[in-house]
């Protein structure tokens, strides 16, 4: 860090700046402070004016400035803010107001009064969302494709052209800055620091005298951490981006973050990994930017945030929250302990405690009105009510799919690898098949499998070459089932071991009937093997647990026809899913070969 330029700057932007500043800013001694002033002056950098207490900074001065000029900012905005759910379903984190502004809008805001109107902003989740600002403050979008895959070494690693042409900040969309502490010049690569007491799970900094940062922890206590943005010159990232490149390239880093190459750089461990690209020895610089206490926020959650910004105790502009606030009849603030759930193919969920009891709420995913039936739905719950089948549903929407239903504290999902867990389940299964339930609606395979069809061939998302003769066999296997005319019964359809709960009493349930409807049984037993991914033995055992027997040949034909439905179904979903921008990996390809193999199967069987 060349402090003569620090010195220059402050100089430039006061004149009359006192040696106070300069200590606090250059986070040394006054006596320091006295020392670099005589050396700016001999160097005819700054000049003090006589019989005053004011500098003026000279040409050469002007000259050193003008080498170190900050280009730009890169903002990183992509990620999903998985610890502000609900509000993040709705709203990028970057995007939430504290004190009524927007987190993002605040950060360019202030370097737009630095001088720095060149800035990239990273998108990937709900990206349209920050289309506005292009308008509003002329700023350019670059979008992550691999925002929900990797972290933010991947972030990085896509815009690294940028960060080697040009000295960049580097910024989190949803950090909060008390003080502007952007400039139009710097003085080298720095990263944001404020002291932490106690123990703390941050990265935590050993550096110099000089501030040049030596080696990086994860946790510690009483020290320096990193938070906040960071600056890169272009010297700096000519020397970090090749081995960010050479680690984004390495198989099993697809979760870290460019610190973390940062941090094995420092270590020794860079050159072990890369000794090409880093050879044992070398140094790479990086300061630390002492900044003082309650001037960068980076919010960990929502009860962070309530406390900062006493709004969020009362109204958080979310959908959700207001939902459940109405729902159990209490004020924002008494709705805590929420978290994510895990994202499941169609909806969001979040948990949360209201009243010292823990339920979950579901929010619909993003176009599933047009793949969902809320109103089917909630008549299958309706019907379930007080059976002990299902959840317990405290509310259910059949116009939006909102659903806040209990959280069963201590469960886990079935194990398909688990044979006793999974006897249990075809019990389930077995004991709903046997009430008598009914709803209006069915469950149509000739019907859903032409929606879904439809959809992709609008998206142009087939991509499968024998996809025609495929759907050759599929007809073929709905016109034989035709014929069979076997007994509808209320069925779940969507018998994936995730929905099987198995309380710690050894209880299980059956949750999430959104595809549920009257049909034959037997679609259970095959969308459970499918989801599963069992092959024909592993299958033949499933049915005999349902069955309590070995199964006849009409029973086998029909679980192993539904097998192939199911796979053919699923794999429509999923690429017209896939057009939409969301992936799900092999699946479609695992899905579209149950619909082949298990059509071959039955062809087999027919010819018996």
């Amino acid at each position: 860090m060349d402090r003569r330029i620090i010195i220059c700057r402050s100089v430039l932007e006061n004149p009359a700046v006192t040696q106070r500043d300069l200590s606090q800013e250059l986070s040394v001694s006054l006596g320091t402070v006295n020392r670099l002033v005589k050396d700016c002056i001999e160097e005819k950098l700054i000049s003090l004016e006589p019989n005053s207490q004011t500098y003026q900074l000279l040409p050469d001065g002007q000259a050193l400035l003008h080498e170190h000029k900050v280009d730009g900012a890169i903002i990183l905005a992509a990620g999903f803010g998985s610890r502000f759910v609900p509000l993040t379903f709705e709203t990028p984190k970057g995007l939430l107001e504290v004190f009524g502004e927007r987190m993002i809008e605040r950060q360019i805001r202030q370097l737009h009064e630095a001088g720095i109107t060149d800035i990239t902003i990273v998108v990937g989740y709900l990206k349209e969302k920050f289309e506005y600002l292009i308008d509003k403050y002329q700023v350019n979008l670059f979008y992550n494709p691999e925002y929900t895959k990797k972290n933010n070494l991947a972030t990085i690693y896509h815009v690294r052209d940028l960060l080697i042409k040009k000295n960049l900040y580097i910024l989190s969309s949803d950090n909060w800055i008390r003080h502007n502490m952007y400039h139009t010049f710097e003085g080298g690569s720095w990263y944001s620091s404020v002291f932490m007491k106690g123990e703390t799970s941050e990265w935590s900094l050993d550096f110099n005298k000089k501030g040049q940062i030596l080696d990086i922890q994860v946790g510690g206590t009483d020290a320096w951490v990193m938070y906040g943005p960071a600056y890169f010159t272009k010297s700096f990232s000519k020397q970090f981006i090749p081995v960010l490149e050479g680690y984004y390239k390495m198989p099993g880093t697809e979760q870290l973050y460019w610190e973390n190459v940062f941090m094995d750089m420092l270590s020794g461990e860079a050159s072990k990994k890369l000794p090409d690209l880093w050879p044992a020895g070398k140094e790479i610089h990086l300061h630390v930017n002492r900044r003082q206490e309650d001037e960068v926020y980076e919010f960990e959650n929502l009860e962070e945030l309530r406390l900062f910004d006493i709004k969020y105790q009362h109204r958080s502009d979310s959908a959700a929250m207001e939902l459940v606030s109405e729902v159990f009849q209490v004020p924002e603030s008494d709705i805590t302990e929420i978290r994510c759930l895990k994202a499941g193919m169609t909806n969001k969920s979040f948990l949360f405690k209201v009243k010292k009891k823990h339920y979950i709420c579901r929010i619909p995913g993003p176009g599933t009105e047009r793949l969902i039936n809320r109103k089917q739905e909630k008549a299958v719950y309706d019907v379930l009510a007080g059976k002990g089948i299902s959840e317990t549903v405290i509310y259910f929407n059949g116009e939006t799919g909102y659903k806040i239903s209990e959280y069963y504290e201590g469960t886990h999902n079935a194990d398909p690898q688990n044979p006793e867990e999974m006897k249990h389940c075809m019990e389930v299964v077995r004991k709903f098949h046997k009430t008598g339930l009914k709803v209006e609606h069915s469950f149509d395979f000739h019907e859903r499998i032409q929606f879904y069809e439809d959809l992709c061939r609008q998206n142009k998302s087939i991509p499968f070459e024998d996809y025609d003769q495929v759907r050759t066999q599929i007809n073929g296997l709905l016109d034989q089932l035709d014929k069979l005319n076997n007994e509808k019964v209320l069925s779940h359809v969507d018998t994936v071991v995730d929905n099987f709960l198995i309380l710690p009493d050894g209880e299980v349930k059956l949750i999430d009937w959104e595809y549920a409807g009257m049909c034959d049984p037997l679609v259970d037993i095959a969308m459970c093997a499918i989801y599963s991914y069992y092959d024909e033995e592993e299958t033949d055992r499933l049915i005999t647990m349902y069955l309590e027997r070995d199964p006849n040949e009409d029973e086998r034909y029909r679980i192993y026809a539904y097998m192939a439905l199911g796979g053919f179904l699923w794999s429509l979903w999923a690429m017209y899913k896939a057009a939409l921008g969301e992936e799900f990996g092999e699946y479609t390809i695992i899905m579209y070969r149950y619909a082949k193999t298990y059509s071959k199967r039955c062809e087999k069987l027919s010819k018996k």
